[in-house]
């Protein structure tokens, strides 16, 4: 089997070299016009060429998945990422808990994205041609990694472990069998908006229909990377057992990035489809975000920073920063060439429109952007200049993204009362006395409830901050809200239904707009489990049989303390009853594990969630004096809503996709609904 995915790694390499070469002369114009139908016939081998690389890297792939499953230590890959014992599961992830395995992934799911631009390229023939054609050097990029510098089915030089030296225990929890695919399909499907914008500006392709076709490709593949980066801080707050799930970490900062520039991507590409404004901003945006997931890549890879996700040191930094200064270098010379060609047809008419709104966010998301890629990088140009590694910490990415994060979540709630053009100030009176009033409703409860940053003891800014997200995300449930009964009130006057008929007719009408509305109500959700941080209690202590903790309302009384062993790992655990206001509410149990096969220990967290809080409990180990356990026990105020947040966004943005129903009837019965569209206070 080794050599099985040794050769189509080389067939995947031929194939990709046989797609960017003949797809690149099959676009020459000088082909085009002395021999059309020979140019069309070298697209369509280029085309089902790089249609078969998938068929090839899939066949490499499972050929790294059947070694892991039958145990072939032969290979040095599966060696040092598996072991006998090894749960099913956790074995098929071995594919990407690797350097090599990880690279292979990038470059399948990079051919899976291929073939299915190739297999829908009759949606505008050239245009795909030119995509597939950028694709194939990209694939080309990590196939040559695959097969020289990185190559995952190296045989084991020296002697074999007869068990394999197992997985590393991090791993080894379900949702890191979710959380690299799915952000890894966020990461490599950036590829594809990319090749279709720089392949749009190579063919100054006209009007503004390679908008339409990247957008979707990038509402998809953001979905994917949101779905993957807030698993990853599910699974750091599960498995880390630190009380938190959010550390700045290097590569977690590296998977914000891009998501960070792909959302205002998402926001401004609106402004070229409506107004055709922006259009060296956008071609830049997506550039920009294609870039920061290689840099991502080079950054969990390279070993310039140091990380729990990140893999081991190597010199596979060098590749990718050849391939970074190339693809940056392409970008450069495509733009200058043709920079003439992304004249804007409109100007912003004023401060207080639409459009306005969506530039401030565009800027916001920047400036976070280059706060995060700084912090980030700041430890290794203080090594490179002065020979000493800086460290950035939390304080640090806080302090400036929180006021940040706090102007985003206004202007969430400010753009849809805000009119394409222009606003009249009488409508934005109108339009902001509700979410005004909800406001300072929600402030004066808070502070009545007890909210109030100069308390003693509170941590000030903390509180400042949860004080304004909880009254900015009153205003803007509250605009959104307003905005969508507005418009189910005009479909009621125009169609005589009934509000549930009414609401559901005007969502399919516009299930862009409301599915963009759905993913904002989301991201106030996550805000607001974001601002319960401010109140995190926690506490440590030993505890022995029958001792007992007291936290904030609950009582934690140990019954006892045992162990067991399975042929992968042992395990110490705790059996902790956990009573509020006197009543038991469940039993938890934290547990210490030693893995076998990797000779290390792992931490399992014990959590007991409601709406209201997370009570999160983790074994620490013994304490060699007195040899009794240390039980750490955190209160973690609304945690959930983040993840409820994460569902309604996820939900939102498959709701966009969808395509809306075109409204028909009579001329008078469209103007209705197109009011009821807009929905907006000057319809």
């Amino acid at each position: 089997m080794p050599e099985f995915g040794s050769f189509t790694l080389l067939l995947a390499l031929i194939l990709s070299l046989y797609t960017l070469v003949a797809g690149a002369f099959a676009l020459t114009p000088a082909l085009s016009r002395t021999n059309d139908a020979a140019a069309r016939r070298l697209g369509e081998t280029a085309r089902r060429a790089g249609m078969a690389s998938f068929i090839a890297m899939s066949c490499a792939a499972f050929a790294l998945c059947w070694a892991a499953f039958t145990n072939d230590f032969s290979v040095a890959y599966i060696m040092h990422h598996t072991n006998k014992d090894l749960h099913t599961a956790y074995k098929f992830s071995a594919l990407w808990s690797g350097q090599e395995g990880s690279l292979l992934l990038w470059a399948w799911l990079l051919s899976a994205y291929g073939f299915v631009l190739r297999f829908r390229h009759k949606v505008d023939v050239k245009l795909s041609a030119f995509a597939s054609t950028i694709l194939a050097g990209i694939q080309l990029f990590f196939v040559l990694l695959l097969n020289f510098a990185a190559h995952p089915f190296d045989i084991q030089p020296g002697p074999v472990a007869l068990d394999g030296f197992g997985l590393n225990p991090l791993l080894q929890y379900p949702e890191m069998v979710i959380h690299p695919p799915m952000l890894y399909l966020g990461y490599v499907g950036f590829s594809v908006p990319f090749a279709f914008a720089l392949g749009a500006l190579i063919m100054r392709y006209p009007g503004e229909k390679w908008i339409h076709i990247t957008r979707r490709w990038t509402m998809v593949t953001w979905l994917f990377l949101t779905c993957g980066i807030f698993l990853g801080a599910h699974w750091a707050y599960s498995v880390l057992g630190w009380g938190g799930y959010w550390g700045w970490d290097p590569v977690e900062n590296a998977s914000l990035m891009p998501w960070l520039t792909g959302t205002a991507f998402l926001h401004s590409v609106m402004m070229q489809e409506k107004r055709g404004m922006m259009k060296n901003w956008n071609v830049w945006l997506i550039f920009s975000t294609f870039l920061l997931t290689i840099l991502g890549t080079l950054l969990t890879r390279s070993g310039i920073v140091a990380s729990v996700h990140a893999f081991a040191q190597s010199n596979i930094g060098y590749w990718f920063y050849g391939f970074i200064l190339l693809s940056f270098m392409v970008c450069l010379f495509v733009f200058f060439k043709n920079r003439d060609h992304l004249v804007s047809e409109n100007r912003l008419e004023s401060l207080v429109s639409r459009e306005s709104s969506f530039l401030f966010n565009n800027l916001i998301l920047l400036v976070a952007c280059f706060t995060v890629l700084w912090g980030t990088l700041f430890p290794v140009l203080s090594e490179y200049v002065k020979g000493e590694k800086a460290t950035v910490g939390a304080p640090f990415y806080n302090r400036v993204n929180i006021p940040i994060g706090l102007f985003l979540l206004f202007l969430t709630g400010l753009g849809p009362l805000l009119a394409w053009r222009s606003t009249s100030i009488r409508a934005i009176k109108r339009n902001f006395v509700l979410p005004g009033i909800a406001m300072a409703v929600t402030l004066v409860v808070l502070m009545i409830a007890g909210v109030r940053p100069w308390k003693d003891g509170d941590d000030m800014h903390a509180t400042i901050f949860s004080l304004m997200a909880f009254t900015l995300s009153a205003g803007v449930v509250t605009a959104i809200s307003s905005e969508f009964f507005r418009g189910v009130g005009v479909v009621m006057t125009q169609t005589s239904k009934n509000f549930f008929h009414s609401a559901v007719t005007l969502v399919r009408r516009n299930t862009r707009r409301y599915g963009g509305y759905l993913v904002h109500f989301g991201i106030v959700v996550m805000f607001i489990g974001i601002a319960g941080g401010a109140f995190n209690q926690s506490k440590e202590q030993e505890m022995g049989f029958g001792d007992t903790l007291l936290i904030g309302p609950y009582k934690i009384v140990c019954q006892s303390f045992t162990q067991d062993s399975n042929p992968n790992y042992d395990t110490e655990f705790a059996v902790l009853d956990a009573y509020k206001y006197g009543k038991k509410v469940t039993t938890l149990n934290p547990e210490k594990r030693f893995y076998n096969a990797s000779q290390t220990y792992a931490t399992m967290v014990a959590n007991h969630t409601t709406l209201q809080n997370d009570l999160y409990v983790i074994y620490e180990g013994k304490n060699p004096d007195t040899d009794k356990p240390i039980i750490k026990v955190f209160i973690n105020p609304l945690i959930v809503w983040i993840w409820i947040g994460v569902v309604i966004v996820a939900m939102g943005t498959l709701l966009a996709l969808v395509p809306a129903i075109k409204p028909g009837g009579t001329r008078t019965v469209s103007a209705g609904e197109a009011r009821a569209a807009e929905a907006s206070a000057h319809a």
